[in-house]
């Protein structure tokens, strides 16, 4: 129960105009009913909505006595709905949502955080994302005018392309009694967020922001913008700049904006004139000289007209020009066909020109001592390739390694000190592609990489395949989504050499992939880490993650879902970490192809838990991690390298199946299946440690037949044998160790009594310059959805 409902001012006051909704309403309501952060109120407005919206706010406000509801008489529209539930609210802060629209989760709590780091301005502005019928998500493009570097708080002089933002109010949070003071209200008709957007901003003395998507606007298919009919009620625009003006003209200490807001009203009547289908075509004249009288009344001195095409539609507008705008509409209109084509033509010859280069750069003979990487798509430098790359240096130091990433990586600064990289497609990156004797990736380069006659590709993939790969995929539609069997197979011929963990995976790769590489049995690279780290690694480890000595640290890294869109929570992290007790801490890590979850951020700033996601080294994690809970990510089959306890979470497996295929049954229960625990639901997962049973004899032996299974070859050597094998053309050596005469990294609970091993760490150097294990990217290790060979 909120302390809302005991009369205390709320945090938040939030008003929801409804009409017409009822489709959309019940998802708008539960967005806000389930935040995270509690603190606020919700006044929703039934603008005698004709359908059951009516009657679905009052359920609500049944069960919630957060909710209160306005049922208006008549129809206003939606100002005075607006205004309605402005003379309700008591928050400290007021938001607006539409009724069709949603908030995020964790939005709340983000901008009361906001708020508290900013001292509490006058106006805190956060970003939105639209959302389509299909299901695609496409954030505000103007989202970098949202930097959060600089003054926590500023007036809006300091920052005025704050006003080239969509002209709305639900992307912001308005102190209440600033909105009194001022007696801001909304208008009636058309285009009513104009006023009140810019006089707000124009008002404030100090505006936040918050660079964070905390609300999503509903693009429907059809109908739910009003903006889009035809009809005379554009004509409401001109209306609503006489108020705009009338506020510069009451407040002369303003009177600095008057240049921006005339800028911004002639911008917003030209759109009105080029957006098809608003206004009557009988009405395009009026309308253009209603404009132009506008224009002419409130033409600032001095103002300078910009260039271009709207420059010449300016100078229209200043002589009442209206004959002459439908023959520059059809100039510009011709000047923009001429610029697409030559712009296509231009960049058909900077193709073909690169191109060009490129068939001339293979005709150029070989590096021999040149070798590029890849990792995840063009990401960081990570996984098996940068561990090879550091075995390389040490044993192959005539080899010179070059990284492959993306533009925004290295321009970030992103790419560790000492790693010479090219940026992809750069003139370069088609020179290093062209003459370098080795290839190295946990992917595929891209279908244009030429394999020339001479060059070694190694392809070291990124994970043990539980799930289906390469051509077993036909036979699952929603894991082949998209994908070219053809040019798959294309891409896997140009392999000279294929790396594996173990004997299962061979099979799967010569299976899957018929083509004409050779299998490197030699294990994975990056699992050999763990048998380099000591006590003190780990120990150090769980410092920097922030795990107090004593607790248990359980890592939950689960998989992605072919059958699923975006990241879908599986279970209730916040009841795991209570029931689990105090004792324990639980890591959690979402997959590296969702984004951030703003509901873990949440949960981790409460105590709950903490958010790994976005930390660089998995092993790290892996490494300071007593117990491993995952579902079918192939995590596990890294983590069992460490021998510590497994638990499988696997509350969706005969869906899975159904949807993705297996290479064998995890939850068999056989030894060599089955890494330990089985839990189907969430009670049976808090039950599994609370008994005990996570750790106990039975877990134990499942542990040891699925180790010695799945991870025969690794023992600290794996990259070398890969060196050996590929770059100095020698036999993979060493042979693998002995299982009894392997050393892994001690558990957390006896490094913390162990002194510091004299076997030093081996890892790749951060990009903070601490000792680190080698990198495999931002994510737990799996061959993910077909994509991880598919490029």
């Amino acid at each position: 129960m909120s302390e809302t409902g005991t009369g205390a001012v709320p945090r938040f006051s939030i008003v929801v105009p409804v009409y017409k909704v009822q489709g959309f309403l019940r998802a708008c309501m539960d967005s806000v009913l389930t935040q995270d952060h509690p603190d606020f109120e919700l006044i929703a407005v039934d603008d005698c909505s004709p359908d059951r919206s009516g009657a679905i706010l009052d359920e609500y406000a049944a069960l919630d006595d957060r909710v209160r509801v306005l049922h208006l008489p008549e129809n206003g529209g939606l100002g005075p709905a607006r205004n309605a539930g402005l003379e309700q609210v008591r928050g400290d802060y007021v938001l607006f949502l539409d009724s069709d629209d949603t908030l995020v989760p964790g939005a709340l709590g983000a901008l009361a955080g906001r708020l508290a780091a900013t001292g509490d301005p006058e106006i805190l502005i956060f970003d939105y994302a639209r959302t389509y019928w299909d299901g695609a998500t496409r954030r505000n493009a103007f989202s970098a005018l949202l930097d959060e570097s600089g003054a926590p708080s500023f007036p809006l002089a300091e920052r005025p392309r704050l006003l080239d933002l969509l002209q709305i109010v639900w992307n912001k949070a308005y102190r209440r009694d600033f909105l009194e003071e001022h007696g801001f209200t909304f208008p009636a008709g058309y285009y009513e967020d104009a006023p009140w957007t810019f006089c707000t901003l124009i008002t404030a003395p100090r505006i936040a922001v918050l660079d964070r998507v905390c609300l999503h606007y509903r693009q429907r298919r059809q109908g739910g913008n009003i903006l889009r009919t035809t009809s005379r009620k554009h004509f409401d625009v001109f209306d609503q700049y006489a108020r705009v003006f009338a506020h510069l003209d009451a407040h002369p200490e303003l009177s600095h904006w008057r240049v921006h807001m005339f800028r911004k009203m002639a911008d917003h009547y030209l759109t009105v004139l080029d957006k098809p289908g608003r206004l009557p075509r009988d009405a395009r004249a009026e309308f253009f000289h209603r404009a132009a009288r506008d224009y002419r009344l409130r033409l600032p001195a001095g103002f300078v007209r910009p260039g271009g095409v709207t420059g010449g539609k300016y100078a229209l507008l200043a002589k009442d020009a209206y004959p002459a705008l439908a023959g520059l509409k059809v100039a510009g209109k011709v000047q923009r066909t001429v610029r697409k084509h030559a712009g296509k033509r231009i960049r058909q010859a900077k193709r073909t020109a690169v191109h060009l280069r490129y068939r001339a750069l293979l005709r150029q003979p070989l590096d021999e001592n040149l070798a590029v990487y890849s990792a995840y798509w063009n990401r960081l430098p990570s996984c098996n390739p940068l561990a090879v790359y550091e075995k390389a240096k040490e044993l192959a130091p005539h080899v010179h390694g070059v990284w492959v990433v993306k533009k925004q990586l290295a321009e970030a600064g992103r790419v560790p000190a000492g790693i010479d990289h090219v940026v992809l497609n750069s003139p370069r990156y088609w020179e290093v592609m062209a003459r370098a004797k080795y290839l190295v990736n946990n992917v595929n380069f891209a279908d244009n990489v030429v394999k020339r006659e001479g060059q070694i590709h190694l392809q070291t993939h990124h994970g043990t395949p539980l799930k289906s790969m390469g051509t077993d995929q036909k036979r699952y539609p929603a894991a082949a989504r998209g994908m070219s069997f053809r040019k798959l197979l294309a891409r896997a011929d140009r392999w000279d050499f294929s790396l594996s963990a173990n004997r299962h995976t061979t099979e799967q790769w010569e299976r899957v992939y018929p083509c004409g590489f050779t299998s490197v049995d030699a294990g994975y690279p990056r699992n050999d880490v763990y048998y380099r780290a000591t006590a003190q690694d780990v120990r150090d480890i769980r410092e920097r993650l922030g795990i107090a000595p004593g607790r248990t640290a359980v890592l939950y890294a689960p998989t992605m879902r072919d059958y699923q869109v975006g990241y879908v929570p599986r279970l209730d992290l916040e009841r795991l970490s209570r029931e689990l007790g105090e004792d324990v801490v639980l890591l959690v890590r979402t997959h590296y192809f969702y984004d951030r979850d703003p509901g873990l951020q949440q949960l981790q700033e409460r105590g709950a838990l903490i958010d790994v996601s976005g930390h660089p080294v998995v092993e790290e994690l892996c490494l300071a991690a007593d117990a491993l809970v995952t579902d079918y990510s192939s995590i596990m089959f890294d983590y069992a390298n460490l021998d510590r306890p497994i638990v499988t979470y696997a509350d969706d497996w005969d869906t899975y199946v159904r949807s993705r295929g297996v290479t064998f049954d995890l939850l068999s229960g056989e030894p060599g299946d089955t890494p330990g625990v089985v839990a189907t639901s969430e009670d049976e997962l808090i039950e599994a440690f609370r008994s005990g049973r996570w750790d106990d004899e039975r877990a134990a032996g499942l542990r040891a037949a699925f180790r010695a299974r799945f991870c025969p070859w690794d023992d600290g050597h794996a990259a070398e044998r890969v060196v050996r094998r590929v770059f100095l053309g020698q036999e993979a050596s060493p042979a693998p160790l002995p299982r009894d005469e392997r050393t892994v990294a001690p558990p957390p609970r006896a490094a913390a009594r162990e002194p510091s091993a004299t076997l030093p760490f081996q890892g790749s150097k951060g990009s903070e310059g601490s000792t680190v294990p080698a990198r495999r990217g931002d994510g737990p290790s799996d061959e993910a959805s077909g994509l991880g060979l598919a490029g």
